[in-house]
Protein backbone atom coordinates (compact mmCIF):
# COMPACT_ATOMS: atom_id res chain seq x y z
CA UNK A 1 0.00 0.00 0.00
CA UNK A 2 1.33 3.44 -0.90
CA UNK A 3 1.46 6.18 1.73
CA UNK A 4 -1.66 8.31 2.11
CA UNK A 5 -1.86 11.05 -0.48
CA UNK A 6 0.48 9.30 -2.92
CA UNK A 7 -2.11 7.53 -5.12
CA UNK A 8 -1.13 7.75 -8.75
CA UNK A 9 -3.52 7.78 -11.68
CA UNK A 10 -4.54 4.42 -13.14
CA UNK A 11 -4.53 3.56 -16.84
CA UNK A 12 -6.24 0.55 -18.37
CA UNK A 13 -4.67 -2.30 -20.30
CA UNK A 14 -5.98 -5.41 -22.02
CA UNK A 15 -4.43 -8.87 -21.88
CA UNK A 16 -5.29 -11.03 -24.88
CA UNK A 17 -3.70 -14.14 -23.37
CA UNK A 18 -2.62 -16.84 -25.80
CA UNK A 19 -3.43 -16.68 -29.51
CA UNK A 20 -4.94 -19.75 -31.12
CA UNK A 21 -7.28 -20.60 -28.24
CA UNK A 22 -10.39 -20.22 -30.39
CA UNK A 23 -11.10 -16.53 -29.69
CA UNK A 24 -8.68 -14.99 -32.19
CA UNK A 25 -11.19 -12.90 -34.14
CA UNK A 26 -12.78 -11.74 -30.91
CA UNK A 27 -9.40 -10.87 -29.41
CA UNK A 28 -8.46 -8.74 -32.39
CA UNK A 29 -11.74 -6.85 -32.12
CA UNK A 30 -11.19 -6.41 -28.38
CA UNK A 31 -7.77 -4.90 -29.14
CA UNK A 32 -9.39 -2.48 -31.57
CA UNK A 33 -12.02 -1.59 -28.97
CA UNK A 34 -9.30 -0.99 -26.38
CA UNK A 35 -7.62 1.34 -28.85
CA UNK A 36 -10.88 3.23 -29.42
CA UNK A 37 -11.51 3.49 -25.66
CA UNK A 38 -8.11 5.02 -25.00
CA UNK A 39 -6.55 2.06 -23.21
CA UNK A 40 -2.84 2.39 -22.52
CA UNK A 41 -1.59 -1.01 -23.70
CA UNK A 42 -2.59 -4.37 -25.16
CA UNK A 43 -0.53 -7.36 -23.99
CA UNK A 44 -0.06 -10.81 -25.54
CA UNK A 45 1.30 -13.92 -23.85
CA UNK A 46 3.26 -16.99 -24.93
CA UNK A 47 3.89 -20.42 -23.41
CA UNK A 48 4.34 -23.34 -25.83
CA UNK A 49 1.83 -22.36 -28.50
CA UNK A 50 1.59 -18.96 -30.15
CA UNK A 51 4.54 -16.61 -29.82
CA UNK A 52 3.87 -13.12 -28.53
CA UNK A 53 5.97 -11.18 -31.06
CA UNK A 54 3.97 -12.23 -34.12
CA UNK A 55 0.67 -11.52 -32.38
CA UNK A 56 1.84 -8.06 -31.29
CA UNK A 57 2.95 -7.18 -34.82
CA UNK A 58 -0.51 -8.13 -36.08
CA UNK A 59 -2.28 -6.17 -33.34
CA UNK A 60 -0.07 -3.12 -33.90
CA UNK A 61 -1.00 -3.16 -37.59
CA UNK A 62 -4.71 -3.15 -36.67
CA UNK A 63 -4.56 -0.33 -34.10
CA UNK A 64 -3.47 3.30 -34.06
CA UNK A 65 -2.62 4.60 -30.58
CA UNK A 66 -2.55 1.83 -27.99
CA UNK A 67 0.83 0.39 -26.96
CA UNK A 68 1.53 -3.31 -27.54
CA UNK A 69 3.42 -5.33 -24.96
CA UNK A 70 4.76 -8.82 -24.37
CA UNK A 71 3.43 -10.41 -21.21
CA UNK A 72 5.75 -12.12 -21.53
CA UNK A 73 8.64 -12.94 -23.81
CA UNK A 74 10.11 -16.09 -22.28
CA UNK A 75 13.76 -15.66 -21.35
CA UNK A 76 14.67 -19.28 -22.16
CA UNK A 77 13.09 -18.98 -25.62
CA UNK A 78 15.42 -16.32 -27.06
CA UNK A 79 18.96 -15.15 -26.69
CA UNK A 80 19.00 -11.65 -25.19
CA UNK A 81 20.38 -10.29 -28.46
CA UNK A 82 17.44 -11.83 -30.33
CA UNK A 83 15.04 -10.31 -27.79
CA UNK A 84 16.61 -6.90 -28.42
CA UNK A 85 16.28 -7.38 -32.20
CA UNK A 86 12.60 -8.30 -31.79
CA UNK A 87 11.94 -5.37 -29.48
CA UNK A 88 13.60 -2.88 -31.81
CA UNK A 89 11.69 -4.26 -34.80
CA UNK A 90 8.33 -4.15 -33.03
CA UNK A 91 9.01 -0.63 -31.79
CA UNK A 92 9.79 0.46 -35.35
CA UNK A 93 6.79 -1.30 -36.91
CA UNK A 94 4.40 0.09 -34.29
CA UNK A 95 5.69 3.66 -34.46
CA UNK A 96 7.17 3.59 -30.96
CA UNK A 97 4.41 1.66 -29.16
CA UNK A 98 6.22 -1.45 -27.92
CA UNK A 99 6.79 -2.49 -24.28
CA UNK A 100 8.91 -5.54 -23.49
CA UNK A 101 7.78 -7.80 -20.67
CA UNK A 102 10.19 -10.59 -19.77
CA UNK A 103 10.00 -13.64 -17.52
CA UNK A 104 11.81 -16.90 -16.86
CA UNK A 105 8.64 -18.97 -17.40
CA UNK A 106 8.61 -22.14 -15.28
CA UNK A 107 10.72 -25.28 -15.03
CA UNK A 108 8.36 -27.49 -17.03
CA UNK A 109 8.28 -25.15 -20.04
CA UNK A 110 11.89 -24.00 -19.76
CA UNK A 111 13.35 -27.49 -19.55
CA UNK A 112 10.63 -29.48 -21.34
CA UNK A 113 9.95 -27.19 -24.28
CA UNK A 114 13.01 -24.98 -24.70
CA UNK A 115 15.63 -27.37 -23.34
CA UNK A 116 17.07 -24.71 -21.04
CA UNK A 117 17.86 -25.56 -17.43
CA UNK A 118 15.71 -23.70 -14.93
CA UNK A 119 18.52 -22.72 -12.61
CA UNK A 120 19.65 -19.47 -11.03
CA UNK A 121 16.64 -17.51 -12.37
CA UNK A 122 17.60 -14.26 -10.61
CA UNK A 123 21.14 -14.01 -11.97
CA UNK A 124 19.98 -15.25 -15.36
CA UNK A 125 17.31 -12.54 -15.51
CA UNK A 126 19.72 -9.83 -14.38
CA UNK A 127 22.25 -10.72 -17.09
CA UNK A 128 19.53 -11.03 -19.71
CA UNK A 129 18.23 -7.53 -19.00
CA UNK A 130 21.81 -6.20 -18.98
CA UNK A 131 22.47 -7.58 -22.47
CA UNK A 132 19.09 -6.51 -23.86
CA UNK A 133 19.53 -2.98 -22.53
CA UNK A 134 23.08 -2.72 -23.85
CA UNK A 135 21.98 -3.93 -27.28
CA UNK A 136 19.02 -1.53 -27.42
CA UNK A 137 21.37 1.35 -26.55
CA UNK A 138 23.14 0.31 -29.76
CA UNK A 139 26.45 -0.18 -27.99
CA UNK A 140 28.95 -2.71 -29.27
CA UNK A 141 27.75 -5.92 -27.68
CA UNK A 142 30.50 -7.13 -25.42
CA UNK A 143 29.50 -8.86 -22.18
CA UNK A 144 31.24 -11.06 -19.65
CA UNK A 145 28.76 -12.85 -17.38
CA UNK A 146 28.09 -16.18 -15.78
CA UNK A 147 25.35 -17.08 -18.26
CA UNK A 148 26.22 -14.91 -21.25
CA UNK A 149 29.65 -14.25 -22.77
CA UNK A 150 29.70 -12.09 -25.90
CA UNK A 151 31.59 -12.47 -28.14
CA UNK A 152 32.69 -16.03 -27.43
CA UNK A 153 36.38 -15.84 -26.53
CA UNK A 154 37.63 -18.76 -28.61
CA UNK A 155 36.17 -18.13 -32.04
CA UNK A 156 35.78 -15.65 -34.88
CA UNK A 157 32.90 -13.69 -33.32
CA UNK A 158 33.20 -9.95 -32.85
CA UNK A 159 31.30 -7.32 -30.92
CA UNK A 160 28.46 -6.06 -33.11
CA UNK A 161 26.01 -3.17 -32.92
CA UNK A 162 22.26 -3.41 -33.45
CA UNK A 163 21.53 -2.03 -36.90
CA UNK A 164 17.87 -1.16 -36.24
CA UNK A 165 17.09 2.18 -34.58
CA UNK A 166 14.08 1.88 -32.23
CA UNK A 167 11.70 4.82 -32.38
CA UNK A 168 12.09 5.56 -28.68
CA UNK A 169 15.36 6.19 -26.96
CA UNK A 170 14.41 3.66 -24.27
CA UNK A 171 11.97 0.79 -24.70
CA UNK A 172 10.34 0.10 -21.31
CA UNK A 173 11.21 -3.27 -19.79
CA UNK A 174 8.85 -5.09 -17.43
CA UNK A 175 9.49 -8.21 -15.38
CA UNK A 176 6.87 -10.80 -14.53
CA UNK A 177 7.51 -11.67 -10.89
CA UNK A 178 5.74 -13.56 -8.10
CA UNK A 179 8.27 -14.38 -5.39
CA UNK A 180 9.82 -11.78 -3.06
CA UNK A 181 13.37 -11.93 -4.50
CA UNK A 182 12.15 -11.66 -8.08
CA UNK A 183 9.90 -8.75 -7.09
CA UNK A 184 12.90 -6.96 -5.60
CA UNK A 185 14.85 -7.59 -8.80
CA UNK A 186 11.99 -6.11 -10.85
CA UNK A 187 12.14 -2.95 -8.78
CA UNK A 188 15.89 -2.74 -9.16
CA UNK A 189 16.40 -3.32 -12.90
CA UNK A 190 13.05 -2.85 -14.67
CA UNK A 191 10.60 -0.08 -15.51
CA UNK A 192 7.55 -2.02 -14.38
CA UNK A 193 6.19 -5.17 -12.77
CA UNK A 194 3.74 -7.57 -14.40
CA UNK A 195 1.72 -9.12 -11.58
CA UNK A 196 -0.93 -11.80 -11.35
CA UNK A 197 -3.52 -12.67 -8.66
CA UNK A 198 -3.03 -9.18 -7.26
CA UNK A 199 -5.22 -8.30 -4.30
CA UNK A 200 -5.23 -4.83 -2.70
CA UNK A 201 -5.66 -6.47 0.71
CA UNK A 202 -2.61 -8.70 0.25
CA UNK A 203 -0.32 -6.48 -1.84
CA UNK A 204 1.74 -4.72 0.82
CA UNK A 205 4.50 -7.34 1.03
CA UNK A 206 4.84 -7.60 -2.75
CA UNK A 207 5.08 -3.84 -3.23
CA UNK A 208 7.49 -3.54 -0.30
CA UNK A 209 9.79 -5.98 -2.10
CA UNK A 210 9.54 -3.93 -5.30
CA UNK A 211 10.22 -0.72 -3.36
CA UNK A 212 13.28 -2.35 -1.75
CA UNK A 213 14.65 -3.03 -5.21
CA UNK A 214 13.97 0.54 -6.27
CA UNK A 215 15.81 1.79 -3.18
CA UNK A 216 18.75 -0.48 -3.96
CA UNK A 217 19.00 1.25 -7.33
CA UNK A 218 18.67 4.69 -5.71
CA UNK A 219 15.12 5.24 -6.96
CA UNK A 220 11.64 5.66 -5.54
CA UNK A 221 8.41 4.14 -6.84
CA UNK A 222 7.81 7.32 -8.83
CA UNK A 223 7.63 6.41 -12.52
CA UNK A 224 7.57 2.66 -11.88
CA UNK A 225 4.62 0.91 -13.55
CA UNK A 226 2.71 -1.56 -11.34
CA UNK A 227 0.72 -3.72 -13.77
CA UNK A 228 -1.44 -6.56 -12.45
CA UNK A 229 -3.56 -8.60 -14.82
CA UNK A 230 -7.05 -8.90 -13.34
CA UNK A 231 -9.91 -11.11 -14.58
CA UNK A 232 -13.00 -9.08 -15.47
CA UNK A 233 -16.57 -10.37 -15.36
CA UNK A 234 -19.46 -7.89 -15.46
CA UNK A 235 -22.81 -9.00 -14.06
CA UNK A 236 -25.52 -8.21 -11.54
CA UNK A 237 -24.40 -10.89 -9.06
CA UNK A 238 -20.68 -10.81 -8.28
CA UNK A 239 -20.62 -14.31 -6.73
CA UNK A 240 -22.15 -15.81 -9.86
CA UNK A 241 -19.67 -13.82 -11.97
CA UNK A 242 -16.85 -15.39 -9.95
CA UNK A 243 -17.68 -18.80 -11.41
CA UNK A 244 -16.40 -17.60 -14.79
CA UNK A 245 -12.92 -17.17 -13.27
CA UNK A 246 -12.68 -20.65 -11.75
CA UNK A 247 -11.18 -22.38 -14.78
CA UNK A 248 -8.44 -19.78 -15.19
CA UNK A 249 -7.58 -19.69 -11.49
CA UNK A 250 -7.59 -23.49 -11.07
CA UNK A 251 -5.16 -23.88 -13.99
CA UNK A 252 -2.62 -21.55 -12.39
CA UNK A 253 -3.05 -22.42 -8.72
CA UNK A 254 -3.42 -26.14 -9.36
CA UNK A 255 -1.66 -27.04 -12.56
CA UNK A 256 0.88 -24.43 -13.59
CA UNK A 257 4.15 -26.09 -12.71
CA UNK A 258 4.81 -29.20 -10.64
CA UNK A 259 3.69 -30.12 -7.16
CA UNK A 260 7.13 -29.13 -5.89
CA UNK A 261 7.37 -25.80 -7.73
CA UNK A 262 4.24 -23.78 -8.50
CA UNK A 263 4.80 -20.06 -7.97
CA UNK A 264 1.08 -19.27 -8.16
CA UNK A 265 0.18 -21.86 -5.58
CA UNK A 266 2.87 -20.41 -3.32
CA UNK A 267 1.32 -16.97 -3.81
CA UNK A 268 -2.12 -18.24 -2.79
CA UNK A 269 -0.51 -19.73 0.33
CA UNK A 270 1.10 -16.37 1.20
CA UNK A 271 -2.31 -14.75 0.78
CA UNK A 272 -3.72 -17.00 3.51
CA UNK A 273 -5.33 -19.76 1.43
CA UNK A 274 -2.90 -22.58 2.21
CA UNK A 275 -5.41 -25.37 2.79
CA UNK A 276 -7.52 -24.38 -0.19
CA UNK A 277 -4.47 -24.07 -2.47
CA UNK A 278 -3.34 -27.56 -1.49
CA UNK A 279 -6.79 -28.99 -2.24
CA UNK A 280 -6.95 -27.23 -5.62
CA UNK A 281 -3.53 -28.61 -6.55
CA UNK A 282 -4.33 -32.14 -5.37
CA UNK A 283 -7.51 -32.26 -7.40
CA UNK A 284 -6.04 -30.63 -10.49
CA UNK A 285 -3.03 -32.94 -10.60
CA UNK A 286 -5.40 -35.89 -10.16
CA UNK A 287 -7.20 -34.60 -13.29
CA UNK A 288 -10.28 -33.71 -11.28
CA UNK A 289 -10.51 -30.31 -12.91
CA UNK A 290 -14.11 -29.71 -11.90
CA UNK A 291 -13.21 -30.50 -8.30
CA UNK A 292 -10.23 -28.14 -8.47
CA UNK A 293 -12.44 -25.36 -9.75
CA UNK A 294 -15.02 -25.97 -7.04
CA UNK A 295 -12.34 -25.97 -4.33
CA UNK A 296 -11.33 -22.39 -5.07
CA UNK A 297 -12.81 -20.16 -2.35
CA UNK A 298 -14.96 -17.36 -3.67
CA UNK A 299 -13.06 -14.99 -1.38
CA UNK A 300 -9.84 -15.66 -3.34
CA UNK A 301 -11.57 -15.14 -6.67
CA UNK A 302 -13.18 -11.91 -5.50
CA UNK A 303 -9.94 -10.59 -4.01
CA UNK A 304 -8.05 -11.05 -7.28
CA UNK A 305 -10.73 -10.14 -9.86
CA UNK A 306 -13.12 -7.39 -10.95
CA UNK A 307 -16.58 -8.88 -10.51
CA UNK A 308 -20.13 -7.62 -10.59
CA UNK A 309 -21.90 -4.43 -11.66
CA UNK A 310 -20.20 -1.17 -12.58
CA UNK A 311 -20.38 0.51 -9.13
CA UNK A 312 -18.77 -2.51 -7.47
CA UNK A 313 -16.01 -2.60 -10.09
CA UNK A 314 -15.43 1.13 -9.60
CA UNK A 315 -15.08 0.60 -5.86
CA UNK A 316 -12.52 -2.15 -6.44
CA UNK A 317 -10.62 0.12 -8.83
CA UNK A 318 -10.32 2.71 -6.07
CA UNK A 319 -8.80 0.05 -3.79
CA UNK A 320 -6.39 -1.04 -6.52
CA UNK A 321 -5.29 2.56 -7.09
CA UNK A 322 -4.78 3.07 -3.36
CA UNK A 323 -2.66 -0.08 -3.26
CA UNK A 324 -0.30 1.35 -5.88
CA UNK A 325 -1.55 0.01 -9.22
CA UNK A 326 -0.73 2.30 -12.13
CA UNK A 327 -1.81 0.19 -15.14
CA UNK A 328 -4.77 -2.11 -14.54
CA UNK A 329 -4.67 -4.82 -17.18
CA UNK A 330 -8.03 -6.47 -17.78
CA UNK A 331 -8.54 -10.06 -18.83
CA UNK A 332 -12.20 -10.41 -19.83
CA UNK A 333 -13.51 -13.90 -19.20
CA UNK A 334 -15.11 -14.15 -22.63
CA UNK A 335 -18.49 -15.66 -23.29
CA UNK A 336 -18.75 -13.99 -26.68
CA UNK A 337 -17.41 -10.91 -28.47
CA UNK A 338 -20.44 -8.77 -27.67
CA UNK A 339 -20.05 -9.41 -23.94
CA UNK A 340 -16.31 -8.80 -24.15
CA UNK A 341 -16.73 -5.41 -25.81
CA UNK A 342 -19.45 -4.48 -23.33
CA UNK A 343 -17.18 -5.49 -20.45
CA UNK A 344 -14.35 -3.25 -21.69
CA UNK A 345 -16.75 -0.32 -22.05
CA UNK A 346 -18.12 -0.93 -18.57
CA UNK A 347 -14.59 -1.00 -17.18
CA UNK A 348 -13.75 2.32 -18.86
CA UNK A 349 -16.91 3.85 -17.42
CA UNK A 350 -16.14 2.35 -14.00
CA UNK A 351 -12.69 3.98 -14.02
CA UNK A 352 -14.33 7.34 -14.70
CA UNK A 353 -16.83 6.66 -11.91
CA UNK A 354 -14.01 5.71 -9.54
CA UNK A 355 -12.23 8.99 -10.21
CA UNK A 356 -8.76 7.40 -10.14
CA UNK A 357 -7.88 7.45 -13.86
CA UNK A 358 -4.80 9.20 -15.10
Amino acid sequence: MLPAGSVRGVRLGLNLGYWGAGNDAANLELAREADRLGFSVVWAAEAYGSDAATVLAWVAAQTERVDVGSAIFQIPARTPAMAAMTAATLDTLSGGRFRMGLGVSGPQVSEGWHGVRFDKPLSRTREYVDVVTKALRRERLSYQGQHHVLPLPDGPGKALTLTVHPVRERIPIYLAAVGPKNLELAGEIADGWLGVFFSPEHSADSLAAVAAGRAKAGRTMEGFDVVPTVPLVVGDDWSTAADSVRGYAALYVGGMGSRQKNFYNDLAVRMGFAAEAAEVQDKFLARDHAGAMAALPVEFLDATSLLGPKPRIAEKMQALAAAGVTTLTLSPMLQDLEQGVAALRTAAEALDLAGVGS
